[in-house]
């Protein structure tokens, strides 16, 4: 039988081409180490893949989101903290100004640059910013400075808290989102508590027995208790808050861990097995060459 050298050269064409591409094939996939090149290579587990990279993306955004939940509640709490030593400081000096034994007009003066010094630190803390320049204590109300100060007022009303208490809720789970502000409303009361005392002890020879007087340091003792309590319960709720978020985030790590198994074992190649096939399609190829290149220098004249 005949063969027409038209239809050898299509044979030896289909083989070189189809053993270069499955070459081209598993070079692609040994550079890349992925077994699934295109969809088409295996569309069942290029869906799986796709749906675990889609839920990879997702807890990548639950963590990052708690990674900046968690460094806003530690500066939340480091503000607070701050407030409370104030608040100790203030109440240490009302307890010996009402210590009306030992406490001289002179001593009651000599609190007044403390008090001031104390007075501006809380109200700094309460209207700090983050670095975005927003206020971190008024609620939702961010571009507005957590207490406000009114020079024309009397004193003991002079200070208000200009924020509300809307809540700025993070998601950092399916379902589940967390708190990541704090207001400071109530400290107001306090500063104006002190702002009074500060006015009263400007009367010249204040004695701390005087009524008046033992009634503004009074209120001023029992305001530092009462804003302790205030202060001191919010950051105690940012204790549960982090173990919360700790462990959303330790089980996100946990998921995570499961899907990158689970994508290895889908799409990860086997370089074993590739390199095996590799060699198999080489050795094909150059074989098509040599037969192709002895085949075409036959002729009818070889066999006369």
């Amino acid at each position: 039988m005949r063969i027409a050298t038209s239809q050898t050269q299509a044979v030896m064409n289909r083989s070189l081409s189809y053993n270069q591409d499955a070459v081209n094939r598993l070079t692609a996939q040994m550079a890349s180490g992925a077994r699934i090149q295109v969809p088409s290579d295996d569309p069942v587990s290029n869906v799986r893949i796709s749906r675990l990279n889609r839920e990879e993306a997702i807890i990548g955004q639950y963590t990052a989101n708690i990674d900046a939940v968690q460094i806003r509640l530690q500066k939340n709490e480091t503000y607070l903290t701050s407030v409370v030593g104030d608040v100790n400081q203030v109440r240490d000096l009302m307890v010996w100004a009402l210590d009306g034994g030992s406490t001289t007009p002179d001593d009651l003066q000599s609190m007044v640059t403390s008090l001031q010094s104390l007075r501006e630190s809380m109200l700094y803390s309460a209207n700090v910013k983050d670095q975005e320049g927003k206020y971190i204590f008024s609620g939702t109300l961010t571009t507005t400075p957590a207490i406000s100060f009114d020079a024309s007022a009397a004193p003991g009303a002079r200070y208000s808290y200009a924020g509300n208490n809307g809540k700025q809720e993070v998601v950092v789970g399916n379902g589940i989102a967390q708190t990541a502000n704090v207001d400071v409303q109530g400290l107001e009361t306090f500063l104006n508590q002190i702002d009074s005392v500060l006015d009263g002890l400007t009367v010249p020879g204040v004695s701390p027995n005087d009524p008046t007087m033992r009634a503004l340091l009074q209120g001023a003792l029992d305001g530092s208790d009462d804003t302790m309590t205030l202060v001191s319960s919010k950051i105690a709720a940012f204790g549960g808050s982090q173990n919360i978020l700790a462990t959303l985030k330790d089980n996100h790590s946990n998921v995570s861990l499961s899907n990158q198994m689970a994508l290895t074992d889908i799409g990860k190649l086997d370089y074993g097995v590739a390199a095996t096939e590799l060699n198999g399609y080489n050795i094909a190829l150059q074989s098509t060459y040599k037969a192709y290149a002895k085949v075409s220098n036959l002729s009818l004249f070889n066999v006369l």
